[in-house]
Protein backbone atom coordinates (compact mmCIF):
# COMPACT_ATOMS: atom_id res chain seq x y z
CA UNK A 1 0.00 0.00 0.00
CA UNK A 2 1.42 3.41 -0.98
CA UNK A 3 1.98 6.16 1.59
CA UNK A 4 -0.87 8.24 0.13
CA UNK A 5 -3.25 5.26 0.07
CA UNK A 6 -2.38 4.44 3.67
CA UNK A 7 -3.21 8.01 4.73
CA UNK A 8 -6.52 7.91 2.84
CA UNK A 9 -7.50 4.67 4.57
CA UNK A 10 -6.40 6.03 7.94
CA UNK A 11 -8.43 9.22 7.51
CA UNK A 12 -11.48 7.34 6.26
CA UNK A 13 -11.47 5.21 9.40
CA UNK A 14 -10.96 8.26 11.65
CA UNK A 15 -13.78 10.21 10.02
CA UNK A 16 -16.18 7.30 10.48
CA UNK A 17 -15.27 7.08 14.16
CA UNK A 18 -15.65 10.83 14.62
CA UNK A 19 -19.00 10.95 12.83
CA UNK A 20 -20.32 8.33 15.24
CA UNK A 21 -18.79 10.12 18.26
CA UNK A 22 -20.37 13.47 17.30
CA UNK A 23 -23.92 12.11 17.29
CA UNK A 24 -25.87 13.78 20.06
CA UNK A 25 -22.81 15.75 21.14
CA UNK A 26 -21.65 18.14 18.46
CA UNK A 27 -22.73 19.51 15.07
CA UNK A 28 -21.54 17.57 12.02
CA UNK A 29 -20.73 20.60 9.89
CA UNK A 30 -19.47 24.15 10.13
CA UNK A 31 -21.33 26.62 7.93
CA UNK A 32 -22.66 30.14 8.32
CA UNK A 33 -26.24 30.84 7.18
CA UNK A 34 -25.15 34.15 5.61
CA UNK A 35 -22.69 32.38 3.35
CA UNK A 36 -19.18 33.57 2.63
CA UNK A 37 -18.67 37.10 3.92
CA UNK A 38 -15.62 38.86 5.26
CA UNK A 39 -15.55 40.04 8.87
CA UNK A 40 -16.49 43.65 7.90
CA UNK A 41 -19.13 42.14 5.62
CA UNK A 42 -20.72 40.35 8.56
CA UNK A 43 -20.68 43.54 10.63
CA UNK A 44 -22.31 45.47 7.78
CA UNK A 45 -24.95 42.74 7.45
CA UNK A 46 -25.80 42.88 11.15
CA UNK A 47 -25.85 46.69 10.96
CA UNK A 48 -28.66 46.31 8.46
CA UNK A 49 -30.55 43.52 10.27
CA UNK A 50 -30.25 44.72 13.89
CA UNK A 51 -28.62 48.14 13.82
CA UNK A 52 -29.28 49.06 17.44
CA UNK A 53 -28.08 45.86 19.09
CA UNK A 54 -24.86 46.38 21.08
CA UNK A 55 -21.99 44.93 19.12
CA UNK A 56 -19.19 46.02 21.43
CA UNK A 57 -19.28 46.98 25.10
CA UNK A 58 -16.24 48.41 26.90
CA UNK A 59 -15.78 50.34 30.13
CA UNK A 60 -15.72 53.59 28.15
CA UNK A 61 -18.40 53.11 25.51
CA UNK A 62 -20.96 50.89 23.86
CA UNK A 63 -21.13 50.66 20.08
CA UNK A 64 -24.18 49.32 18.30
CA UNK A 65 -23.72 47.45 15.04
CA UNK A 66 -24.66 50.61 13.16
CA UNK A 67 -22.07 52.64 15.05
CA UNK A 68 -19.35 50.00 14.78
CA UNK A 69 -19.83 49.67 11.03
CA UNK A 70 -19.86 53.45 10.61
CA UNK A 71 -16.72 54.08 12.65
CA UNK A 72 -14.85 51.32 10.80
CA UNK A 73 -15.90 52.72 7.42
CA UNK A 74 -14.80 56.24 8.42
CA UNK A 75 -11.46 55.09 9.80
CA UNK A 76 -10.95 53.11 6.59
CA UNK A 77 -11.47 56.38 4.74
CA UNK A 78 -8.83 58.06 6.89
CA UNK A 79 -6.36 55.21 6.35
CA UNK A 80 -6.97 55.29 2.59
CA UNK A 81 -6.37 59.03 2.66
CA UNK A 82 -2.99 58.35 4.26
CA UNK A 83 -1.98 55.97 1.52
CA UNK A 84 -3.03 52.58 2.88
CA UNK A 85 -3.93 50.20 0.04
CA UNK A 86 -4.85 46.53 -0.25
CA UNK A 87 -1.97 44.36 0.92
CA UNK A 88 -0.32 47.10 3.01
CA UNK A 89 0.37 46.20 6.62
CA UNK A 90 -1.07 48.35 9.42
CA UNK A 91 0.26 47.98 12.95
CA UNK A 92 -2.43 47.93 15.65
CA UNK A 93 -0.47 48.78 18.78
CA UNK A 94 -3.33 48.95 21.26
CA UNK A 95 -4.71 47.23 24.37
CA UNK A 96 -8.23 45.83 24.66
CA UNK A 97 -10.79 48.46 23.75
CA UNK A 98 -13.11 49.78 21.07
CA UNK A 99 -10.27 51.39 19.11
CA UNK A 100 -8.62 48.02 18.55
CA UNK A 101 -11.79 46.48 17.11
CA UNK A 102 -12.65 49.51 14.97
CA UNK A 103 -9.11 49.61 13.58
CA UNK A 104 -9.06 45.91 12.75
CA UNK A 105 -12.36 46.21 10.88
CA UNK A 106 -11.17 49.33 9.03
CA UNK A 107 -7.94 47.64 7.93
CA UNK A 108 -9.80 44.56 6.67
CA UNK A 109 -12.39 46.74 4.93
CA UNK A 110 -9.56 48.10 2.75
CA UNK A 111 -8.13 44.66 2.05
CA UNK A 112 -5.04 45.72 4.01
CA UNK A 113 -3.25 43.51 6.54
CA UNK A 114 -4.00 43.65 10.26
CA UNK A 115 -0.82 43.37 12.37
CA UNK A 116 -1.69 43.19 16.08
CA UNK A 117 1.26 44.45 18.13
CA UNK A 118 1.53 43.62 21.81
CA UNK A 119 1.32 46.91 23.78
CA UNK A 120 3.40 45.33 26.55
CA UNK A 121 6.42 45.03 24.25
CA UNK A 122 9.68 46.64 25.20
CA UNK A 123 11.90 48.29 22.61
CA UNK A 124 13.73 45.20 21.29
CA UNK A 125 10.52 43.19 20.86
CA UNK A 126 8.71 46.09 19.23
CA UNK A 127 11.61 46.81 16.88
CA UNK A 128 11.67 43.19 15.69
CA UNK A 129 7.97 43.01 14.90
CA UNK A 130 7.73 46.40 13.21
CA UNK A 131 10.84 45.68 11.16
CA UNK A 132 9.64 42.20 10.17
CA UNK A 133 6.03 43.11 9.31
CA UNK A 134 7.09 46.51 7.93
CA UNK A 135 3.88 48.49 8.49
CA UNK A 136 4.11 52.10 7.35
CA UNK A 137 1.11 53.11 9.49
CA UNK A 138 0.69 52.31 13.18
CA UNK A 139 -2.40 53.01 15.27
CA UNK A 140 -1.54 53.43 18.95
CA UNK A 141 -2.30 55.58 22.01
CA UNK A 142 -0.38 58.37 23.70
CA UNK A 143 0.72 56.21 26.64
CA UNK A 144 2.58 53.91 24.23
CA UNK A 145 4.29 56.62 22.18
CA UNK A 146 7.56 56.68 24.19
CA UNK A 147 8.49 53.08 23.34
CA UNK A 148 7.31 53.51 19.75
CA UNK A 149 9.36 56.72 19.37
CA UNK A 150 12.38 54.85 20.74
CA UNK A 151 12.41 52.40 17.82
CA UNK A 152 10.57 54.25 15.07
CA UNK A 153 13.63 55.47 13.13
CA UNK A 154 14.83 51.87 12.72
CA UNK A 155 11.50 50.74 11.22
CA UNK A 156 9.46 51.58 8.09
CA UNK A 157 6.78 53.38 10.17
CA UNK A 158 5.99 56.78 8.60
CA UNK A 159 2.52 57.62 10.02
CA UNK A 160 1.25 57.22 13.58
CA UNK A 161 -2.37 57.67 14.64
CA UNK A 162 -2.67 58.31 18.39
CA UNK A 163 -5.15 59.95 20.79
CA UNK A 164 -5.13 63.52 19.47
CA UNK A 165 -6.09 62.58 15.92
CA UNK A 166 -8.49 59.74 16.67
CA UNK A 167 -11.71 61.86 16.76
CA UNK A 168 -10.92 63.31 13.33
CA UNK A 169 -10.05 59.87 11.95
CA UNK A 170 -13.44 58.37 12.87
CA UNK A 171 -15.22 61.48 11.56
CA UNK A 172 -13.65 61.10 8.10
CA UNK A 173 -15.79 60.44 5.04
CA UNK A 174 -16.79 56.78 4.81
CA UNK A 175 -14.92 54.32 2.64
CA UNK A 176 -17.83 52.42 1.15
CA UNK A 177 -16.46 49.42 -0.77
CA UNK A 178 -15.62 46.40 1.37
CA UNK A 179 -12.75 44.28 0.06
CA UNK A 180 -14.25 40.83 -0.47
CA UNK A 181 -11.33 38.50 -1.17
CA UNK A 182 -11.57 35.93 1.59
CA UNK A 183 -8.28 34.32 0.60
CA UNK A 184 -6.05 37.41 0.45
CA UNK A 185 -3.52 37.96 3.22
CA UNK A 186 -5.48 39.64 6.01
CA UNK A 187 -3.43 39.32 9.20
CA UNK A 188 0.05 38.64 10.51
CA UNK A 189 -0.35 37.01 13.91
CA UNK A 190 3.02 36.55 15.57
CA UNK A 191 3.97 33.39 17.43
CA UNK A 192 5.23 33.49 20.97
CA UNK A 193 8.85 33.03 19.97
CA UNK A 194 9.43 29.75 21.85
CA UNK A 195 11.81 28.55 19.12
CA UNK A 196 13.65 31.79 18.34
CA UNK A 197 12.33 35.19 17.37
CA UNK A 198 8.56 35.35 16.81
CA UNK A 199 7.37 34.54 13.29
CA UNK A 200 4.40 36.09 11.53
CA UNK A 201 1.66 33.60 10.69
CA UNK A 202 -0.14 34.58 7.49
CA UNK A 203 -3.89 34.33 8.01
CA UNK A 204 -6.80 35.17 5.73
CA UNK A 205 -10.35 36.23 6.43
CA UNK A 206 -11.47 32.75 5.42
CA UNK A 207 -9.41 31.45 8.34
CA UNK A 208 -11.02 34.01 10.64
CA UNK A 209 -14.63 33.44 9.62
CA UNK A 210 -14.26 29.64 9.61
CA UNK A 211 -12.88 29.81 13.15
CA UNK A 212 -15.70 32.08 14.33
CA UNK A 213 -18.35 29.87 12.75
CA UNK A 214 -16.81 26.73 14.25
CA UNK A 215 -16.92 28.34 17.70
CA UNK A 216 -20.56 29.33 17.20
CA UNK A 217 -21.67 25.94 15.85
CA UNK A 218 -19.74 24.25 18.62
CA UNK A 219 -22.15 25.58 21.24
CA UNK A 220 -25.22 23.69 19.98
CA UNK A 221 -27.43 26.55 21.30
CA UNK A 222 -31.19 26.63 21.24
CA UNK A 223 -33.05 28.76 18.68
CA UNK A 224 -33.25 31.78 20.97
CA UNK A 225 -29.53 31.73 21.71
CA UNK A 226 -28.71 31.21 18.04
CA UNK A 227 -30.74 34.27 17.05
CA UNK A 228 -29.07 36.35 19.75
CA UNK A 229 -25.56 35.29 18.81
CA UNK A 230 -22.58 34.76 21.08
CA UNK A 231 -22.40 37.15 24.01
CA UNK A 232 -18.81 36.91 25.12
CA UNK A 233 -17.06 38.36 28.14
CA UNK A 234 -13.43 38.62 27.10
CA UNK A 235 -10.51 39.82 29.17
CA UNK A 236 -7.92 37.87 27.20
CA UNK A 237 -5.78 40.34 25.24
CA UNK A 238 -7.24 40.66 21.74
CA UNK A 239 -3.77 41.25 20.29
CA UNK A 240 -3.29 37.52 20.97
CA UNK A 241 -5.15 35.26 18.61
CA UNK A 242 -7.17 33.44 21.31
CA UNK A 243 -8.48 36.82 22.48
CA UNK A 244 -9.18 37.81 18.88
CA UNK A 245 -11.30 34.68 18.48
CA UNK A 246 -13.31 35.13 21.67
CA UNK A 247 -13.43 38.92 21.89
CA UNK A 248 -13.91 39.86 18.23
CA UNK A 249 -14.50 37.11 15.69
CA UNK A 250 -16.98 34.79 17.39
CA UNK A 251 -19.38 37.45 18.73
CA UNK A 252 -19.34 39.70 15.65
CA UNK A 253 -19.70 36.96 13.04
CA UNK A 254 -22.58 35.42 15.01
CA UNK A 255 -24.36 38.77 15.43
CA UNK A 256 -23.80 38.75 19.18
CA UNK A 257 -22.09 41.10 21.59
CA UNK A 258 -18.49 41.39 22.70
CA UNK A 259 -18.12 42.60 26.28
CA UNK A 260 -14.46 43.54 26.22
CA UNK A 261 -12.65 44.08 29.50
CA UNK A 262 -9.24 45.67 29.81
CA UNK A 263 -7.92 42.94 32.12
CA UNK A 264 -8.94 40.18 34.48
CA UNK A 265 -11.04 41.44 37.38
CA UNK A 266 -13.35 38.99 39.14
CA UNK A 267 -15.90 41.60 40.21
CA UNK A 268 -16.01 43.12 36.72
CA UNK A 269 -16.50 39.68 35.15
CA UNK A 270 -19.40 38.82 37.46
CA UNK A 271 -20.99 42.19 36.74
CA UNK A 272 -20.53 41.78 32.98
CA UNK A 273 -22.07 38.29 32.86
CA UNK A 274 -25.04 39.42 34.96
CA UNK A 275 -25.60 42.75 33.19
CA UNK A 276 -25.22 41.59 29.60
CA UNK A 277 -26.43 37.99 29.84
CA UNK A 278 -23.13 36.60 28.64
CA UNK A 279 -23.21 33.10 27.18
CA UNK A 280 -19.48 32.36 27.21
CA UNK A 281 -16.14 33.35 28.65
CA UNK A 282 -12.72 31.72 28.87
CA UNK A 283 -10.23 31.87 31.68
CA UNK A 284 -7.71 29.90 33.66
CA UNK A 285 -8.66 27.51 36.44
CA UNK A 286 -7.36 30.13 38.87
CA UNK A 287 -9.85 32.65 37.43
CA UNK A 288 -12.79 30.33 38.08
CA UNK A 289 -11.60 29.57 41.61
CA UNK A 290 -11.47 33.30 42.30
CA UNK A 291 -15.02 33.70 40.97
CA UNK A 292 -16.24 30.86 43.18
CA UNK A 293 -14.67 32.49 46.24
CA UNK A 294 -15.95 35.98 45.44
CA UNK A 295 -18.52 37.38 47.89
CA UNK A 296 -20.64 38.77 45.02
CA UNK A 297 -21.11 35.39 43.30
CA UNK A 298 -24.31 34.45 45.12
CA UNK A 299 -25.88 37.84 44.36
CA UNK A 300 -25.23 37.66 40.61
CA UNK A 301 -27.38 35.96 37.97
CA UNK A 302 -25.12 33.76 35.84
CA UNK A 303 -27.94 31.69 34.34
CA UNK A 304 -27.06 32.85 30.81
CA UNK A 305 -23.52 31.42 31.03
CA UNK A 306 -24.06 28.16 29.15
CA UNK A 307 -20.54 27.77 27.76
CA UNK A 308 -17.90 28.61 30.40
CA UNK A 309 -14.48 27.56 29.10
CA UNK A 310 -11.22 27.11 30.94
CA UNK A 311 -7.56 26.60 30.14
CA UNK A 312 -5.48 24.46 32.49
CA UNK A 313 -2.06 26.11 32.39
CA UNK A 314 -1.01 25.81 36.04
CA UNK A 315 -3.87 24.33 38.04
CA UNK A 316 -5.89 21.69 36.24
CA UNK A 317 -9.63 21.39 35.77
CA UNK A 318 -10.82 18.53 37.97
CA UNK A 319 -14.15 16.75 38.52
CA UNK A 320 -14.32 18.37 41.97
CA UNK A 321 -13.94 21.88 40.56
CA UNK A 322 -16.52 21.17 37.85
CA UNK A 323 -18.98 19.91 40.47
CA UNK A 324 -18.35 22.95 42.66
CA UNK A 325 -18.97 25.31 39.73
CA UNK A 326 -22.16 23.49 38.77
CA UNK A 327 -23.44 23.64 42.34
CA UNK A 328 -22.77 27.38 42.54
CA UNK A 329 -23.98 28.47 39.09
CA UNK A 330 -26.43 25.78 37.96
CA UNK A 331 -26.48 22.41 36.24
CA UNK A 332 -26.78 24.13 32.83
CA UNK A 333 -23.33 25.71 33.22
CA UNK A 334 -20.82 22.91 32.65
CA UNK A 335 -17.23 24.05 32.98
CA UNK A 336 -15.05 22.46 30.30
CA UNK A 337 -11.69 22.82 28.66
CA UNK A 338 -11.57 25.16 25.67
CA UNK A 339 -9.73 23.66 22.70
CA UNK A 340 -6.45 22.54 21.22
CA UNK A 341 -4.77 24.95 18.87
CA UNK A 342 -1.93 27.34 18.18
CA UNK A 343 -1.35 30.65 16.46
CA UNK A 344 -0.63 28.77 13.24
CA UNK A 345 -4.14 27.24 13.25
CA UNK A 346 -6.11 30.14 14.74
CA UNK A 347 -6.26 28.16 18.02
CA UNK A 348 -9.84 26.80 18.02
CA UNK A 349 -9.32 23.42 16.33
CA UNK A 350 -11.13 21.00 18.63
CA UNK A 351 -14.36 20.83 20.60
CA UNK A 352 -14.81 19.04 23.93
CA UNK A 353 -18.59 19.53 24.06
CA UNK A 354 -20.57 16.43 24.98
CA UNK A 355 -17.80 14.51 26.71
CA UNK A 356 -18.57 15.78 30.21
CA UNK A 357 -20.88 12.92 31.27
CA UNK A 358 -19.16 11.06 34.10
CA UNK A 359 -16.26 13.46 33.55
CA UNK A 360 -15.05 11.42 30.59
CA UNK A 361 -12.96 14.35 29.39
CA UNK A 362 -11.18 14.70 32.75
CA UNK A 363 -10.52 11.06 33.62
CA UNK A 364 -8.76 9.91 30.45
CA UNK A 365 -5.06 10.25 29.62
CA UNK A 366 -3.94 13.87 29.73
CA UNK A 367 -4.85 16.12 28.11
CA UNK A 368 -8.24 15.46 26.47
CA UNK A 369 -8.81 17.85 23.56
CA UNK A 370 -11.95 16.36 22.01
CA UNK A 371 -12.95 16.06 18.37
CA UNK A 372 -11.66 18.25 15.55
CA UNK A 373 -14.14 20.91 14.48
CA UNK A 374 -15.88 19.84 11.25
CA UNK A 375 -13.69 20.48 8.23
CA UNK A 376 -10.43 20.01 10.17
CA UNK A 377 -8.40 16.79 10.21
CA UNK A 378 -5.86 15.54 12.75
CA UNK A 379 -3.45 12.66 12.42
CA UNK A 380 -0.78 11.33 14.77
CA UNK A 381 2.30 10.35 12.79
CA UNK A 382 5.81 9.08 13.24
CA UNK A 383 8.16 12.04 13.83
CA UNK A 384 10.72 10.68 11.36
CA UNK A 385 8.78 8.94 8.59
CA UNK A 386 5.49 10.87 8.78
CA UNK A 387 3.56 7.59 8.61
CA UNK A 388 0.21 7.50 10.45
CA UNK A 389 0.41 5.67 13.78
CA UNK A 390 -2.18 3.27 15.21
CA UNK A 391 -4.78 4.58 17.64
CA UNK A 392 -3.33 5.00 21.11
CA UNK A 393 0.26 5.24 19.91
CA UNK A 394 2.14 8.43 20.71
CA UNK A 395 3.57 10.55 17.92
CA UNK A 396 3.51 13.98 16.30
CA UNK A 397 0.20 15.79 15.92
CA UNK A 398 -0.35 17.05 12.36
CA UNK A 399 -3.34 19.10 11.29
CA UNK A 400 -4.93 20.45 8.13
CA UNK A 401 -8.05 22.52 7.68
CA UNK A 402 -9.56 25.85 6.63
CA UNK A 403 -7.83 27.85 9.38
CA UNK A 404 -4.22 26.66 9.02
CA UNK A 405 -1.79 29.44 8.16
CA UNK A 406 -0.95 30.03 4.52
CA UNK A 407 2.76 30.34 5.32
CA UNK A 408 5.15 32.05 7.69
CA UNK A 409 5.77 35.65 6.68
CA UNK A 410 9.11 36.03 4.90
CA UNK A 411 10.32 32.68 6.28
CA UNK A 412 10.41 30.11 3.45
CA UNK A 413 12.61 27.62 5.33
CA UNK A 414 10.34 27.60 8.38
CA UNK A 415 7.33 27.27 6.08
CA UNK A 416 8.83 24.30 4.23
CA UNK A 417 9.68 22.61 7.53
CA UNK A 418 6.22 23.06 9.07
CA UNK A 419 3.90 22.73 6.05
CA UNK A 420 4.34 19.44 4.21
CA UNK A 421 1.88 17.97 1.72
CA UNK A 422 -0.88 20.22 3.06
CA UNK A 423 -0.33 19.21 6.70
CA UNK A 424 0.98 21.43 9.49
CA UNK A 425 3.56 19.55 11.55
CA UNK A 426 3.00 20.97 15.02
CA UNK A 427 5.92 19.52 16.98
CA UNK A 428 3.36 18.49 19.60
CA UNK A 429 3.08 14.94 20.92
CA UNK A 430 -0.34 13.34 21.11
CA UNK A 431 -2.48 10.27 20.66
CA UNK A 432 -5.87 9.48 19.13
CA UNK A 433 -8.34 7.34 21.03
CA UNK A 434 -10.96 4.86 19.79
CA UNK A 435 -13.47 7.65 19.10
CA UNK A 436 -10.93 9.69 17.13
CA UNK A 437 -10.51 12.24 19.94
CA UNK A 438 -7.19 14.00 20.34
CA UNK A 439 -5.08 13.79 23.50
CA UNK A 440 -2.19 16.24 23.96
CA UNK A 441 0.95 15.17 25.79
CA UNK A 442 3.33 18.09 25.30
CA UNK A 443 5.94 19.51 22.98
CA UNK A 444 8.47 17.19 21.38
CA UNK A 445 11.29 19.32 22.77
CA UNK A 446 9.85 18.93 26.30
CA UNK A 447 9.79 15.11 26.27
CA UNK A 448 12.17 13.51 28.76
CA UNK A 449 14.15 10.39 27.78
CA UNK A 450 14.98 8.11 30.74
CA UNK A 451 17.12 5.18 29.59
CA UNK A 452 15.42 5.47 26.20
CA UNK A 453 11.91 5.50 27.68
CA UNK A 454 9.67 8.50 27.03
CA UNK A 455 8.42 10.51 30.00
CA UNK A 456 5.81 13.17 29.24
CA UNK A 457 5.90 16.11 31.68
CA UNK A 458 2.11 16.61 31.48
CA UNK A 459 1.55 13.04 32.62
CA UNK A 460 3.83 13.38 35.66
CA UNK A 461 2.33 16.79 36.47
CA UNK A 462 -1.19 15.35 36.37
CA UNK A 463 -0.23 12.45 38.63
CA UNK A 464 1.48 14.76 41.14
CA UNK A 465 -1.60 17.02 41.18
CA UNK A 466 -3.63 14.08 42.50
CA UNK A 467 -1.87 14.44 45.86
CA UNK A 468 -4.21 16.32 48.22
CA UNK A 469 -1.51 18.81 49.23
CA UNK A 470 -0.48 19.71 45.66
CA UNK A 471 -1.96 22.77 43.97
CA UNK A 472 0.15 22.71 40.80
CA UNK A 473 3.23 21.02 39.40
CA UNK A 474 5.72 21.70 36.62
CA UNK A 475 8.13 19.03 35.43
CA UNK A 476 11.31 19.58 33.39
CA UNK A 477 14.28 17.45 32.36
CA UNK A 478 17.72 17.45 33.95
CA UNK A 479 20.80 15.55 32.72
CA UNK A 480 21.60 12.29 34.48
CA UNK A 481 24.77 10.20 34.12
CA UNK A 482 23.02 6.83 34.46
CA UNK A 483 19.69 7.53 32.76
CA UNK A 484 20.50 10.25 30.25
CA UNK A 485 17.77 12.46 31.71
CA UNK A 486 15.50 12.47 34.75
CA UNK A 487 12.34 14.43 35.58
CA UNK A 488 12.68 17.29 38.08
CA UNK A 489 9.43 18.58 39.63
CA UNK A 490 8.55 22.01 40.98
CA UNK A 491 5.42 21.88 43.13
CA UNK A 492 3.12 24.43 44.74
CA UNK A 493 1.30 23.15 47.79
CA UNK A 494 -1.87 24.30 49.51
CA UNK A 495 -1.36 26.94 52.23
CA UNK A 496 -0.40 25.33 55.52
CA UNK A 497 0.42 21.95 54.00
CA UNK A 498 3.07 19.95 55.85
CA UNK A 499 4.20 18.00 52.80
CA UNK A 500 7.91 17.92 52.07
CA UNK A 501 9.68 17.47 48.78
CA UNK A 502 11.08 14.09 49.79
CA UNK A 503 7.68 13.01 51.10
CA UNK A 504 6.05 13.90 47.80
CA UNK A 505 8.78 12.03 45.95
CA UNK A 506 8.10 8.93 48.03
CA UNK A 507 4.38 9.30 47.32
CA UNK A 508 5.17 9.62 43.60
CA UNK A 509 7.24 6.43 43.72
CA UNK A 510 4.10 4.56 44.76
CA UNK A 511 1.88 6.31 42.19
CA UNK A 512 3.85 6.00 38.95
CA UNK A 513 6.33 3.85 37.12
CA UNK A 514 9.85 4.06 38.52
CA UNK A 515 11.34 5.76 35.45
CA UNK A 516 8.75 8.57 35.71
CA UNK A 517 9.50 9.39 39.36
CA UNK A 518 11.16 12.83 39.66
CA UNK A 519 14.77 12.82 40.80
CA UNK A 520 13.81 15.80 42.96
CA UNK A 521 10.53 17.34 44.04
CA UNK A 522 11.13 20.97 44.97
CA UNK A 523 8.40 22.90 46.77
CA UNK A 524 8.10 26.51 45.60
CA UNK A 525 5.94 29.46 46.56
CA UNK A 526 5.09 30.29 42.95
CA UNK A 527 5.76 29.12 39.41
CA UNK A 528 7.13 31.64 36.89
CA UNK A 529 4.53 32.50 34.25
CA UNK A 530 4.56 34.04 30.79
CA UNK A 531 2.16 36.95 30.05
CA UNK A 532 -0.26 34.37 28.58
CA UNK A 533 -0.34 32.40 31.85
CA UNK A 534 1.87 29.50 30.73
CA UNK A 535 4.66 28.21 32.95
CA UNK A 536 8.14 29.40 31.95
CA UNK A 537 9.73 25.99 31.71
CA UNK A 538 12.96 27.29 30.21
CA UNK A 539 13.50 29.27 33.42
CA UNK A 540 12.71 26.22 35.54
CA UNK A 541 15.07 24.05 33.50
CA UNK A 542 17.94 26.44 34.18
CA UNK A 543 17.09 26.45 37.88
CA UNK A 544 16.77 22.66 38.05
CA UNK A 545 20.04 22.10 36.22
CA UNK A 546 21.86 24.36 38.67
CA UNK A 547 20.37 22.81 41.80
CA UNK A 548 20.00 19.09 40.98
CA UNK A 549 21.88 16.70 43.26
CA UNK A 550 25.12 15.17 42.04
CA UNK A 551 24.51 11.90 40.17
Amino acid sequence: MSHGTAIDAYLSDLRARRTKARQGRQPSETAHPAGELTLPGHVERWAGLKPDQPALVTADETLSYRQLDDQAARLAGWLAGHGVRAGDRVGVHLPNGARFVVTMLAVLRLGAVHVPVNPMFRAAELRHELTDAAPEVVVTQDALLPVLDEVREATPVRTVLADRDWPDAVAHARHEPIADDLDALAALNYTGGTTGLPKGCEHTQRHMVYTATAIDNGRMPDAREQARGIVSVCYLPVFWIAGENLGILAPLVSGGTSVLLARWDAAAVLDAVDTHGATTMAGTVENYLELLDHPELARRDLSSLTAPLTVSFVRKLTPALRARWKAAVGAHSVLREASYGMTETHTSDTNTLGFQDADQDLTTDPVFCGLPVPGTDFMVVDFVTGAPLPLGERGEIVVRGPSVLTRYWRAPEATASALRDGWLHTGDIGTLDEEGCLHYLGRDKDMIKVKGMSVFPTEVETLLAQHPDVVAAAVVAVPDTDSGERPYAFVRTVPGARATGEGLREWAAAAMATYKVPAVVEIVDALPLTPTGKIRKTELTVRATRTRPAP
